[in-house]
């Protein structure tokens, strides 16, 4: 009676005073998931069109970009045609935000990025924008067999204490049974708390991001603590890079599977895994392209930078815009039998990636295997800043040896097919950044590589 309640009653309501089509979407996107591939493509074209149209009346940017490249809207017939269309870049929103707005939008909203890459970027979501994206998540939740009303822990960047909700927000969270845990301070004593309430409460759904979902995992194995009992049906992450050795991790700590999502809160929800494995993109809603350099399209199986088109933004549109995340798309199918293409590789920001001396892009996943060997290591964040030389902060437990660092050394030096300097740096524990978010490896070289690039013009 309460999931059923949550679902068709208290959610619907908190929807539609919201002012949200949210159930209207996320019908429309149940149905997609059961079109074939060229029934998909139809509604693609026909939404594209319509989206494409609708800006161009009403978004003056959009308007004056289309009319510089000397196209109309019809001459977009689908997606193969976008490239004629020019890149959006963070530089084009921050100069042109006002521009970018349509005259018909009711209210738009602001919201900013965290500014990972340099810069925060400022921009608005109109209603419909913010609809999509909780349809998604409903959506994929379905795939994995949870929905409204499954118990759900959320360890999440939020600004919002966990004893200072307002009562408004408390009586929603106990109506739809979702409770939010500030991903902001993993002190020891707060992770403790947290498995206390998750142990006390259960829940059939956990989301979060890696690294704090990871954090919690740690802290619950070094406290002997057996979570496989819990009920859990999946734990959803999303926010981060995954990587191999945190999901093996959580998986096992929880006794369900990791279900991987990916996207942003200017690029919108763009891909997400299924329980076959499929990392599919929902391009019912969300273009996806996989460019080189010039905004050209890629081949399938090559890595280039993924660019996105959200046919729910027509509010404030993103056309054509550029994540700063690279990746690589699939040519196969997914064996879940959904028509939905895939993403075979996404491999993180560009200033994820590390500059070899030889000028080689490398993947971080690489630099950190060196660490997963080594015992003790409970924390790390590297940072290259230059070419040759890395600083590691790691925080450590007493199990860790000062050999380790030699291993790290010798490990990159390999990897980089040159000498490199290492400096470390131990401290108690790493924070994440201001949303919550944890970064393992920025790359400062890689980061004045992407900000020449957008810093060119389309």
């Amino acid at each position: 009676m309460r999931r059923w309640l949550a679902a068709t009653v208290w959610f619907p309501l908190q929807e539609r005073v919201k002012g949200h089509a949210t159930l209207e979407i996320l019908h429309e996107m149940r149905a997609a998931d059961c079109l074939s591939a060229q029934q998909l493509e139809q509604l693609q074209r026909q939404k594209l069109a319509r989206f494409l149209e609708t800006c161009y009346a009403h978004v003056p940017y959009v308007r004056r970009r289309m009319r510089e490249a000397g196209i109309e809207p019809r001459d977009i017939q689908g997606a193969g045609d976008l490239p004629r269309l020019p890149v959006l870049t963070k530089a084009d929103i921050r100069a042109n935000r006002a521009e970018l707005r349509s005259d018909a939008a009711r209210r738009l909203s602001p919201f900013t990025t965290g500014g990972s890459t340099g810069e925060p970027l400022v921009f608005d979501l109109g209603k419909r924008r913010v609809s999509a994206q909780v349809a998604c998540r409903q959506r994929v939740a379905g795939w994995w067999g949870v929905g409204i009303g499954d118990p759900e822990i959320a360890v999440w960047g939020s600004s919002i204490e966990l004893n200072r909700q307002d009562w408004v927000r408390g009586l929603r969270d106990r109506l739809l049974a979702t409770q939010l845990l500030s991903a902001f301070e993993m002190t020891d004593a707060r992770v403790t708390e947290y498995l206390d309430l998750i142990e006390r409460r259960g829940c059939r759904q956990l989301f979060g991001y890696p690294s704090a979902v990871y954090l919690l995992c740690l802290h619950a194995q070094k406290q002997r603590r057996n979570l496989r009992g819990l009920g859990l049906e999946v734990v959803f992450v999303t926010g981060e890079v995954l990587f191999p050795h945190q999901r093996e991790l959580i998986s096992s700590t929880f006794n369900c599977p990791v279900a991987n999502g990916y996207g942003g809160r200017d690029s919108g929800f763009i891909a997400h895994e299924c329980p076959q494995g499929g990392m599919h993109i929902l391009s019912d809603g969300m273009l996806v392209e996989i460019v080189g350099p010039g905004g050209r399209p890629v081949e399938a199986g090559e890595s280039g930078e993924i660019v996105v088109t959200d046919l729910y933004s027509e509010e404030a549109p993103f056309i054509r815009y550029a994540t700063g995340d690279i990746g690589i798309a699939s040519s196969r199918s997914c064996p879940c039998g959904r028509a939905l293409p895939l993403l075979e590789q996404i491999e993180g920001r560009s200033n994820d990636l590390v500059v070899a001396p030889d000028g080689r892009l490398i993947n971080s996943l690489a630099l950190i295997y060196p660490l997963r060997g080594i015992e003790g290591i409970e924390q790390y964040r590297i940072a290259q800043t230059k070419v040759d030389s890395f600083h590691v902060q790691m925080a450590c437990s007493s199990e860790f040896r000062k050999e380790g660092e030699e291993r790290i050394r010798s490990g990159w030096e390999q990897l980089l097919r040159a000498p490199v300097q290492v400096t470390f740096e131990y401290v108690p524990r790493i924070p994440p950044d201001p949303r919550g978010k944890f970064r393992h490896v920025i790359s400062e070289v890689a980061c004045v590589d992407a900000t020449v690039r957008e810093s060119r013009p389309a």
